[in-house]
């Protein structure tokens, strides 16, 4: 009762849900005990033992990198960044026209809307490392190729992100300059930019951040970059020099991040 006489309605029963939860938890154990206790009867105690006196052997050579090569190590870390960055600007200017294309309140046919989404959808799926290896088939080894690989593949991800922008902004005042006579070239620059470039230019700093990362890989195939010289250190069983690039790359991508972080929040 309350204190106006009324009857309360009786709370809901969570018996039920109880049970419930308590099913879910009991199959999820099971279904963890059955893949732990299927990992460790496949694990051979020698390997863990072989694998322990490798690393015992290892990881103080890499914990006493090599100085000497700091100078080809620098030239390479460089190259890496600059891969990075030209394809991260190629991507971010063939981005826009494709995020207008794929935003639905730019494109007002279905049809064409859909397509252009399925065709960044369509370059999203195609790995970096397969890419890199076909554009290294189709211009040769070396750092254009990595930034081909880099651009394509950034592409596709900044073009989804920029449409997702432009659907979000206010469209009253495109209505409001189009009432008042305005041209589409009008509207665009004194509608549509300034509401989307400050996100813009934010998500292709932070897609450069992911860039650098993965300029670093492409060098395995023969892409430019570091990558190149962690395939010879690593063959060579050189693993002072693999350590002093391990911490070059470690220092140089927080660098990169500590000053986009920065210039992202001052955009935003």
């Amino acid at each position: 009762m309350d204190r106006e006489g009324f009857k309360l309605p009786p709370k809901p029963k969570n018996n039920q849900k109880r049970v419930r939860n308590l099913i879910i938890a009991l199959i999820l154990a099971v279904i963890y005990y059955w893949a732990f206790s299927g990992v460790a009867n496949r694990i051979e105690w020698s390997f863990m033992d072989k694998l322990s006196e490798n690393l015992s052997r290892i990881v103080p050579r890499l914990a006493n990198p090599d100085w000497a090569e700091l100078g080809k190590v620098s030239e390479l870390i460089l190259e890496t960044v600059f891969i990075a960055y030209a394809g991260t600007l190629i991507a971010a200017v063939l981005a826009v026209p494709f995020g207008f294309w794929a935003a639905k309140n730019m494109v007002k046919s279905p049809i064409w809307n859909t397509a252009g989404k399925w065709f960044l959808i369509l370059d999203r799926t195609f790995p970096e490392l397969i890419l890199a290896i076909f554009f290294v088939i189709s211009v040769g080894p070396g750092a254009f190729a990595g930034v081909l690989t880099i651009g394509l593949t950034s592409f596709g991800m900044l073009g989804k992100l920029y449409a997702e922008v432009i659907e979000s902004i206010d469209m009253d005042v495109v209505e409001a300059m189009e009432a008042n006579g305005a041209n589409k070239a009008q509207i665009l620059f004194y509608a549509i930019f300034p509401q989307v470039l400050p996100e813009f230019l934010s998500f292709a700093l932070y897609r450069f951040e992911v860039d650098i990362r993965a300029s670093t890989v492409l060098g395995l195939v023969g892409a430019g970059g570091i990558g190149t010289l962690i395939v010879l250190t690593a063959a060579n069983r050189d693993w002072e020099q693999l350590g002093l690039i391990i911490i070059s790359i470690i220092v140089v991508v927080m660098i990169i991040d500590y000053i986009s972080s920065k210039i992202r929040k001052r955009l935003v």
